[in-house]
C-alpha cells in the first residue's frame, strides 16, 4: 500500500467532514448525506484491488 493512498484518504475525509458541516448548517442534509455517500464509494473503489490482492495472497498462502 502506498502513504499517498492513505493521503489522499485522508484529505477526502477532512473535505468530506467540513463540506457536510457547511451544508448541515445550511439545512442541506440530503445533499450532506449524498456527498458522504459519494466520498465512501469513491474510497472504496481505490481500496478494493488492495483487498483483492490481500484475499489472492491469503488463497496462495494457505493453497485453498
Amino acid at each position: 500500500m502506498e502513504i499517498s493512498l492513505i493521503f489522499k484518504i485522508a484529505a477526502i475525509g477532512v473535505l468530506v467532514t467540513i463540506l457536510s458541516q457547511v451544508l448541515k448548517h445550511s439545512g442541506r442534509e440530503e445533499h450532506a448525506f449524498l456527498l458522504s455517500l459519494a466520498a465512501l464509494i469513491l474510497v472504496l473503489s481505490w481500496i478494493v484491488p488492495y483487498i483483492y490482492d490481500l484475499f489472492t495472497t491469503v488463497q496462495t498462502l494457505f493453497s485453498l
